[in-house]
């Protein structure tokens, strides 16, 4: 996220995405408390308006949308034995274990927009192929997804959403201990904007 300031805005508080990140643009000369808390209003709104369900309402839909993600993006050298939401987690959006081919998604992410979820997807399938850290070959399959870096942003976006306050998530990490692959959450930043996110977002006093 960047914040830019104009001598030239006297009210007006704009928040609105360029390429992989957010940027609030506002008057200069505010105080620093002032700046946060426009700040966390203008990324919440942005959240807010990324919003949008698609029919990922149960774990059969989400091992359904995984499948065709796999086959999609990854040739369908990913094969996981079940893929399910679980509470919300304070350090990850979701991880897996690659040895018994377990996905766990957390509840946090049910109202992201689609192309976010299909990213936090095809990261933990990418694991299933991939397992043990984060190593090249593991991001040249996440990339194959065209719009990572978009999620990554958006996800970076939310998760300061989150951690100010603006939204909630759960206790825990991965309800597995054997879980090898995991992707940042609130407390950890992960990445952008995109489809389904308003471009342009304005606050007046």
């Amino acid at each position: 996220m960047e914040v830019r300031r104009s001598a030239r805005r006297k009210r007006t508080v704009t928040a609105r995405v360029e390429g992989d990140k957010v940027v609030v643009l506002m008057p200069a000369g505010l105080r620093r408390a002032e700046e946060r808390r426009l700040v966390t209003d203008m990324l919440a709104k942005l959240a807010r308006s990324g919003k949008r369900r698609g029919s990922r309402s149960s774990d059969a839909e989400l091992m359904t949308r995984s499948r065709e993600l796999s086959r999609r993006w990854l040739d369908g050298s990913a094969a996981p034995t079940s893929v399910r939401w679980v509470p919300a987690m304070t350090t990850r959006w979701a991880s897996c274990s690659p040895g018994s081919g377990e996905i766990r998604i957390s509840e946090t992410l049910r109202d992201v927009p689609a192309y976010v979820l299909d990213y936090v997807v095809v990261h933990e399938l990418a694991h299933l192929v991939v397992p043990g850290g984060h190593p090249p070959e593991f991001w040249e399959l996440v990339r194959r997804y065209p719009r990572t870096e978009r999620a990554m942003g958006y996800l970076e976006a939310y998760s300061r959403v989150l951690r100010s306050g603006a939204g909630a998530t759960g206790s825990g990490g991965p309800d597995s201990p054997g879980a090898s692959g995991a992707l940042g959450g609130p407390d950890s930043p992960g990445g952008a904007d995109g489809e389904g996110m308003d471009d342009l977002i304005e606050a007046g006093d």
